[in-house]
């Protein structure tokens, strides 16, 4: 996805998480413990507001079937695991 992104013109991630922010906002919820290992995810939220308590990592152990994949989404996107 990051390849095919870059190739044509795109940014490696272009979601945004402002409605998801504003969906907590209306809900009353401005406080967020959250299950991500993407960094972009919490500085989005809370840029919009959301105060994130806390940043839950997802624990994948690799395997043959995830590693390349696993080590793109660390070397290439900042996730962290």
């Amino acid at each position: 996805t990051v390849n095919a992104n870059t190739r044509l013109g795109f940014a490696v991630d272009s979601r945004d998480f402002t409605v998801a922010a504003r969906m907590l906002v209306l809900l009353g919820q401005r406080t967020v413990r959250l299950l991500t290992n993407n960094p972009q995810k919490v500085a989005q939220l809370e840029g919009a507001g959301i105060t994130v308590i806390e940043r839950v990592p997802h624990k994948l152990p690799a395997n043959p079937h995830n590693e390349r994949y696993l080590a793109t989404k660390r070397d290439r996107t900042g996730h962290e695991f």
